[in-house]
C-alpha cells in the first residue's frame, strides 16, 4: 500500500514540475518570447490635437407644456462638432428625445 501511495504522489509530483515548467520563460513552448524586463522601455512624449470630427452630445431644450398639472420639458440630444477654439461648426439632431415630467404646485394654490 504504500508503494502505490508513493507512486501516485511522485507522478503527481512530476505532472505539476512539468506543468510548472511549461509555463515558465524558460520552457520550450516559450523560447521565441522576448519579456518586457530583458530589455528597456523608452517613453516618449507625443503631442496629439484633440479632433473636430468627434461630436460632443449636448441636450436642448425644444419645448415645455403643462399637461395634467405637470410640466413637461422635451429635450433633443445634438451632435455638436466643434473647432480648436470652441466654436460650433457643425450641430445635427440625433434623434434621441428625453422628456422630464414635475408636478406643477403653483397651480393648485
Amino acid at each position: 500500500m504504500k508503494l502505490k501511495t508513493f507512486i501516485s504522489i511522485f507522478c503527481l509530483l512530476v505532472t505539476l514540475g512539468f506543468a510548472a515548467y511549461l509555463d515558465s520563460p524558460y520552457s520550450f513552448i516559450n523560447k521565441d518570447v522576448t519579456y518586457s524586463a530583458d530589455q528597456p522601455v523608452m517613453a516618449q512624449p507625443v503631442e496629439v490635437e484633440p479632433s473636430s470630427d468627434i461630436p460632443v452630445l449636448e441636450e436642448k431644450l425644444e419645448k415645455i407644456e403643462k399637461v395634467d398639472g405637470y410640466i413637461v420639458e422635451t429635450y433633443q440630444e445634438y451632435e455638436v462638432y466643434k473647432d480648436k477654439d470652441g466654436n460650433v461648426i457643425k450641430s445635427e439632431p440625433t434623434g434621441k428625445i428625453d422628456t422630464l415630467q414635475y408636478w406643477n404646485d403653483q397651480e393648485q394654490h
